[in-house]
């Protein structure tokens, strides 16, 4: 199955009304990467056994470790969760940005050094994700 039948299998398992609101954030996601990469992980390990929630992923990142090996990666990350939806943007070195910068005015949201969690869309301010997600996708 192709990266985008996944991600549209993944996207319709969704209930209601994370299915909508997953729609509209891959909408906004390809308006903000058009020309980006497009990632699909089912969460599984090279066993089978789930590791993570399913994520879609955007653009491209390249991971560093510190023995100098690196790994190819999505650069933002789109995946549902039990209570709502969670945002990774990648590669940002400040830890706090995030919560500094966009934290008090996305609305209800919880943020850590490289994720957004919110329970819907209605929630919080779109407007400001998009400008965090924006922000990450430039770091």
């Amino acid at each position: 199955m192709e990266v985008q039948e996944q991600i549209n299998a993944y996207i319709t398992s969704q209930p209601e009304p994370k299915r909508s609101d997953m729609q509209a954030l891959h909408r906004l996601m390809l308006g903000v990467l058009p020309s980006g990469k497009l990632w699909f992980s089912d969460g599984k390990n090279s066993e089978g056994k789930t590791v993570s929630n399913p994520t879609i992923g955007y653009g491209h990142y390249t991971i560093r470790y510190a023995d100098g090996t690196t790994k190819d990666f999505f650069q933002i990350g789109l995946s549902t969760n039990t209570t709502g939806i969670s945002v990774y943007i990648l590669g940002i070195k400040d830890k706090t940005f995030l919560a500094n910068t966009f934290g008090k005015k996305l609305g209800k949201a919880s943020v850590t050094g490289y994720c957004i969690k919110f329970k819907n869309l209605k929630d919080i301010n779109v407007d400001v994700l998009e400008a965090a997600i924006r922000s990450g996708a430039e770091a």
